[in-house]
């Protein structure tokens, strides 16, 4: 155990001193390790020695959180309240939960140690990677999902394809959800263990219980409003460290002048060809894996199909409501990287531990205690007076709960309508729905404890996360676009497609690991998404020759040339002013993240 260097930019070094445990890293180990020497086993990583106000500020906000949750409660009567709000709040509300319930453990510490290790590549995860997904998923997947009325993703595939996807696709999105909500979860428990020094394992049971009360109160409204206040309590936390980190670097030319000289040089002022990031020297084959395996195949897989992300959507009260969310979502989500990946990059050029672990990381030496993942934390710890500190500590806390919330939220959903009515128990009372509901977010919360120690022994989050939607996200986003716009795509080609995919991702990875091929970065995470996608739409397309395709009537408001415009449009769409036409707002978004990837990137 060591201490902390103090801060060279300060006379006498920082007043707030961190200590670290070689097991914890505070984001895990590059590979696993013994479950005796796990992170959550460890009794503290990093510790700031946060004055009574940060304190205040922290325990406010969760007195905020839990109010939320008791507000919420009062106005569940119903499963579909519990699940989908009613399908009854407004776009402005949904479209902020939706990027927010976005802005979890990826988002936060994944982006800001890219951001550190890589700079400015680490845009395209946003500006290629995420907005132009979420215009296509308002302007053309959410009419389906809201005009067939269906309560969840794998209801729609229930409904287009029949039993054999649906159960595929429920199945592995639960699986998904609790893996993920796990992640979140650890990354929480940190938090609250760099607060208070509890042991890991203690903090996370903790953070698990606070998230548990207010979801199981309120369900999907609970979760939603809280997803708003953290949206804010987020930008609070992370504007302040921005601008306090800029200023204590000289400025954007004192920050350009340090990144230059440091190892990677002028290239993380450059998004494009991103050869670290994608993991190819070749800069044409860099180009082609960022824009089809990150901006097609992973980004669509992930917001078009991603139930935790729909859902948002599906609680407001039109279909132009519906369609408006993520296309409000999208004009904050083009901004979320000024405030994420920069501190990133202050941080690898103005705190001396990260300068030391990016130096020694670049040359292939001995890197210590310290890891990109630490990114934020540090440069929270050297500039962020008492105070802003509590501000800053309570955005991670909203960050990560808001994170862990939409899995558990989406997990209570596809488990109690897709597969315990669906499969267990049919034709019961609402009320019945509406517990089992409850009981399964108590259920996903235990079982994402679990999950947090296959999250804290891995040292890279971004890479467990984007092997994880290589996984599941990609072939379902195959499935899905083939399906809705062909219409003689049979049930069974749903299915066996969606096993190929999957299967040939997996594949992929082992041949990673075994180290058959090499891709640094996050590479081989776009080759299995590539790939997965390649398989299941050839697997799909030789499976429909030889199967039955179902009747055209029963394919209305499920595949495109089937649907009547009627059925997919909103009655009065027409009549609404032109800053709530969908399209209108979409085509405004594409503009400015075209001019953000031309002019900053």
């Amino acid at each position: 155990m060591r201490s902390l260097p103090p801060h060279r930019g300060t006379p006498g070094g920082s007043r707030r001193k961190a200590v670290l445990t070689r097991p914890a890293d505070f984001i895990g180990l590059d590979a696993p390790v013994p479950l005796a020497d796990s992170p959550l086993l460890a009794q503290s990583t990093l510790r700031l020695d946060a004055a009574p106000v940060d304190y205040a500020l922290v325990a406010l906000y969760f007195v905020f959180v839990i109010g939320i949750g008791l507000l919420a409660r009062q106005r569940v009567s119903s499963s579909i309240d519990f699940f989908l709000s009613g399908r009854s709040l407004p776009a402005w509300v949904t479209g902020l939960a939706f990027i927010s319930a976005n802005l979890g453990a990826v988002e936060i510490m994944g982006m800001s140690a890219n951001g550190a290790q890589y700079g400015f590549p680490t845009f395209h995860y946003f500006w290629i990677g995420a907005v132009p997904a979420m215009l296509f998923l308002g302007v053309v997947m959410m009419p389906f999902y809201y005009g067939s009325k269906v309560r969840s993703v794998p209801e729609f595939m229930r409904r287009r394809f029949g039993t054999g996807a649906h159960l595929v696709n429920a199945l592995s999105f639960a699986i998904a959800q609790v893996l993920i909500a796990g992640v979140n979860l650890y990354l929480l428990g940190s938090i609250v263990n760099v607060l208070l020094g509890w042991p890991l394992w203690v903090s996370v049971i903790v953070a698990a219980v606070i998230v548990l009360s207010y979801i199981t109160l309120g369900g999907l409204s609970a979760a939603i409003y809280n997803e708003v206040l953290q949206f804010f309590v987020i930008v609070a936390a992370l504007l302040p460290l921005t601008l306090v980190g800029l200023h204590k670097i000289g400025g954007w030319d004192g920050l350009r002048d340090k990144v230059t000289h440091s190892p990677g040089g002028s290239a993380q002022l450059e998004s494009w060809p991103g050869n670290a990031l994608s993991g190819f020297s070749n800069n044409f084959l860099s180009v082609i894996g960022i824009v089809f395996g990150l901006g097609f195949v992973l980004s669509f897989g992930y917001w078009t199909t991603n139930f935790v992300e729909v859902q948002r959507a599906m609680a407001t009260h039109s279909i132009s409501a519906a369609r408006r969310t993520p296309i409000i979502g999208a004009y904050p989500k083009m901004f979320i990287p000024l405030i994420v990946v920069i501190p990133g990059m202050i941080s690898a050029a103005l705190v001396p531990q990260m300068i030391e672990y990016k130096a020694a990381e670049s040359a292939g030496g001995k890197t210590g205690d310290t890891t990109y993942n630490q990114a934020l934390l540090y440069l929270m710890k050297d500039v962020l007076p008492n105070g802003l500190l509590g501000v800053g500590l309570a955005g991670l806390l909203a960050a990560f709960m808001a994170g862990m919330a939409a899995n558990i939220s989406a997990f209570n959903t596809v488990f109690s309508y897709d597969l315990w009515q669906q499969y267990v128990k049919k034709d019961r009372p609402d009320g019945y729905y509406l517990t089992v509901g409850r009981l399964a977010t108590v259920g996903a919360t235990t079982v994402a404890i679990l999950t947090s120690f296959i999250a804290s022994e891995f040292q890279n989050m971004m890479d467990y996360l984007q092997t994880l939607f290589s996984f599941f996200n990609a072939p379902l986003f195959a499935t899905f676009i083939l399906g809705m716009f062909w219409k003689k795509m049979t049930p069974a080609a749903g299915w066996i497609g969606l096993i190929s995919g999957t299967g040939s991702a997996i594949i992929v990875f082992v041949l990673h690991r075994a180290d058959v091929f090499h891709l640094s970065g996050q590479g081989s995470s776009f080759v299995a998404a590539g790939v997965a996608f390649v398989v299941d739409i050839v697997v799909s397309v030789l499976v429909t020759q030889v199967s039955t395709p179902k009747p055209a009537a029963e394919l209305v408001g499920l595949v495109y040339s089937e649907t009547p415009k009627s059925q997919r449009t909103d009655p009065e769409a027409e009549t609404l002013p032109w800053y709530q036409r969908p399209v209108l707002l979409a085509g405004i978004a594409l503009v400015l993240v075209i001019a953000l990837n031309i002019f900053v990137g």
